[in-house]
């Protein structure tokens, strides 16, 4: 029987299993895609907000060769440190769900059940896009990720919402050649973007090279356009791509089979848990890293969230001899 079975293979993932291993724990990881899935789906040669030290684990050094880290970069690190520690993964396994206590729970995956004392849920938040909920949304044009800008050149592409996402997608499809249109709910484009890449998308719309609608909401996708309503009435918007980047959420459907409950006085339904030990009302259950947020994304990232280990790990070591071995 395992002591801890973490859920998630992103980096607070993997910072739970290197700390509660380095107690002496033992553990597995099980993730339905691959090892840090969240990271791999980012866009190509994505650029790190954070330092390379904001985004260590483990103590393990993050070298590169420019100030902020790329896509690539952490992927290659963050295998390094799984493959350093041998951390025991099952990729590519989807939790089901979980039954039993703390000291004997069982864990439902589509290849088979594994015993374990604990359970960390580290899922984040990254698989789940939140939905326009608008006729069209499931046209095979519409994407809620975005990659990299190549294969638009000289085609009209709508980017619907006005953060950080958003902002950089627009300006690098209007650089590779896309005619871009930004659809934006609010007023403006959103005052938390970066510093460096606001001043920059407000420009490109300023001089025309973007064109942008505010206060506008999208109310259908045709395989040819994109409808909206704007302070001025209905228009039709040219569309042969689409990136609808409005945010993604948590697998709550996930959270509750897995025992873990939303604080009902939290609008964003953010898991209830103690702040000192991760663990929520269900006993034996934590969680750590963006899923602790809810709704509310922008709570926790890798920098504050791989915190979060330690917090677990101590309390786990430290519970370990009351357990039944």
């Amino acid at each position: 029987m395992l002591d801890v079975l973490i859920i998630g293979a992103g980096p607070v993932g993997l910072a739970c299993a290197l700390e509660a291993q380095r107690k002496g724990l033992r553990v597995t990881i099980v993730e339905k895609g691959a090892l840090v899935n969240s990271i791999i789906g980012y866009p190509t040669n994505m650029e790190f907000f954070s330092t390379p030290e904001l985004l260590e684990i483990g103590g393990y050094p993050f070298p590169v060769s420019h100030y902020k880290p790329l896509r690539e970069d952490a992927l290659d690190y963050y295998q390094r440190v799984a493959r350093s520690e041998n951390i025991p993964l099952r990729l590519y396994e989807r939790v089901l769900s979980l039954r039993g206590e703390q000291g004997n729970f069982t864990v439902t995956t589509d290849k088979g059940e594994i015993q374990t004392r604990n359970v960390i849920v580290a899922t984040g938040f990254y698989d789940l896009p939140n939905p326009l909920d608008v006729p069209g949304e499931d046209l095979p044009h519409v994407k809620h990720y975005y990659k990299e800008p190549y294969e638009h050149v000289g085609q009209h592409v709508v980017v619907i919402g006005a953060k950080n996402s958003s902002a950089k997608a627009a300006l690098q499809l209007t650089r590779a050649g896309a005619q871009v249109t930004l659809v934006v709910r609010g007023p403006e484009v959103s005052p938390s973007v970066k510093y460096w890449i606001r001043p920059d998308l407000v420009n490109r719309i300023a001089e025309g090279r973007i064109t942008a609608h505010f206060n506008t909401c999208v109310t259908a996708i045709t395989p040819e356009a994109v409808e909206v309503r704007t302070p001025d009435g209905p228009l039709t918007i040219p569309a042969q791509f689409v990136y609808a980047l409005t945010g993604y959420h948590p697998d709550e459907a996930l959270l509750g089979r897995l025992g873990v409950e939303p604080d009902p006085q939290d609008e964003a339904r953010a898991p209830l848990f103690d702040p000192a030990t991760h663990e929520t009302t269900q006993p034996g259950v934590f969680v750590a890293g963006t899923v602790c947020g809810g709704r509310a994304t922008s709570r926790w990232f890798i920098e504050n969230g791989r915190h979060h280990a330690q917090l677990i790990a101590a309390h786990l070591a430290g519970h370990a001899v009351s357990l039944p071995r």
